[in-house]
């Protein structure tokens, strides 16, 4: 029933004209809250950005003088009474001539360039050879006993200039800062800006960085990063013949083969706990396990990739059960209706389609091993000092070494600015390798994708 007349309309108010193009109000809040979002994220990628760069910027900054060396350019007598007096030019006999019985030839030599160049300095005779590293009477020593020739004759080695040289060459180190110094003087750094006027100061590249080992702390100028680099390879080799079989082994038990009950769910559930433990806990079972209880050797390439095998196998066997998921169950059912088996059809057919998957992962973890070292400072990687290069194979995997990002460690604590420069020099040299391998992972990826 209603209270309305049958006969009389009901009121409608009329809507005003408007055209479908033109949005409501709704429509235009919706608008604005799209850009908002947009302006947001890409402020976020801007800001992301600018912090990226401010990092880079100042890592280059920082650790590319560590790629440079000062150099001092010293014609030196290699007198034969000195050196050889028989004359007989034995290894063994021109050996016997200890570091010491070069440092007169170097300081005669410096005085014969003070000299020459006509520079007036109140140093003494016995003062000039502060401006150059305390291995420069090693270095002429290395350089004759691999060439007894040179004996009786007057050479020109490019010798290092001490660290406090390099640095006020460099501008790391001020008149200023070195005024309290007992290293060097004023009249020393007068020496070196007129030894650089005449061209016997000078910059040049630093091999040695590269390919040298790690010195004292009285020589920081002949600090190399060569020898870790060598022990980060010996350990990446242990992770990737450990790591891969391991954890492709186990990936394809437990995404083909595993039923699926409470015991494998447990199982994925702590292989998934494990690759967010931190690292320093794999340093302690290593340290327990390896060392401890094995009785491997400390301080070993072998025992570091052992620790980093079980740090990089969850991030393994979590990226290669992605990639066997991702093949589509038709390769599968396809493969067993023709009548292959469940282990040919995973082995022929499944498993080269997750191949790319499975090695970009592989790299990946690598790479993450690679920069860690909480593991390391547990097996003691740290604080062994990489003086000298394996002398084969075997020793490369059972000799005590270190690693980059431990070397790095090491020089960042050490007192001289010297050191703290090539900690710089360092990272940027691991970061090449970290760019190397993720390249590597992109090409790996794309040679071996598979479409289906």
């Amino acid at each position: 029933m209603t209270d309305l007349p049958l006969n009389e309309a009901i009121p409608v108010s009329p809507r005003p004209a408007r055209s479908i193009y033109e949005p409501d109000a709704r429509t235009r809040a919706r608008n604005r809250a799209e850009a908002r979002f947009r302006a947001y994220g890409l402020g976020a990628l801007l800001i992301g950005l600018f912090f990226l760069v401010l990092l880079l910027g100042s890592i280059l900054w920082n650790g590319l003088g560590a790629f440079t060396q000062t150099q001092i350019a010293l014609p030196v007598d290699l007198l034969e009474s000195e050196l050889d007096p028989e004359g007989s030019r034995d290894p063994a006999v021109i050996g016997e001539v200890s570091t010491f019985g070069y440092n007169d030839l170097i300081e005669a030599a410096l005085v014969q360039a003070v000299e020459a160049s006509g520079v007036e300095t109140s140093l003494e005779a016995g003062d000039l050879k502060d401006i150059l590293s305390p291995g420069a009477a090693a270095q002429l020593r290395e350089a004759v006993l691999a060439n007894p020739d040179l004996i009786g004759q007057t050479v020109e080695f490019d010798l290092l200039a001490s660290s406090r040289v390099d640095g006020y060459i460099k501008g790391r180190v001020s008149r200023e800062s070195l005024a309290n110094d007992k290293n060097l003087s004023p009249a020393h750094l007068d020496l070196v800006d007129a030894m650089v006027e005449s061209g016997t100061v000078g910059r040049g590249f630093n091999l040695g960085f590269i390919t040298g080992a790690d010195a004292s702390e009285k020589r920081p100028e002949e600090a190399g990063i060569g020898v870790a680099m060598i022990g980060s390879f010996y350990m990446m080799l242990v992770v990737l013949s450990l790591s891969l079989p391991i954890g492709v082994a186990a990936s394809i038990y437990l995404e083909e083969f595993a039923p699926k009950n409470r015991f494998t769910d447990l199982i994925e559930v702590n292989i998934s706990n494990l690759a967010a433990v931190p690292s320093i806990v794999y340093g302690i079972l290593g340290l327990a396990v390896f060392i401890q209880f094995a009785h491997l050797p400390q301080s070993a390439p072998l025992v570091g990739g052992l620790v980093l095998t079980l740090l990089t196998l969850p991030t393994i066997i979590i990226a290669t059960r992605a990639s066997l998921k991702a093949v589509p169950p038709s390769i599968r059912d396809a493969a067993l209706g023709v009548g292959a088996s469940r282990m040919q059809a995973t082995f022929h057919h499944v498993l080269p389609l997750a191949i790319p998957g499975i090695m970009t992962g592989t790299i990946i973890g690598m790479a993450h091993a690679l920069g860690e070292t909480a593991p390391l400072l547990l097996i003691g990687m740290v604080g062994f000092v990489a003086s000298n290069y394996p002398g084969g194979v075997v020793e490369g995997f059972t000799s005590p070494n270190s690693a980059m990002p431990a070397q790095i460690y090491e020089w960042a604590k050490r007192a001289d600015p010297a050191f703290y420069e090539r900690a710089w020099g360092g990272i940027i040299v691991l970061l090449v390798f970290l760019l190397i391998m993720n390249l590597m992972a992109v090409l790996v990826r794309r040679r071996f994708e598979r479409r289906w």
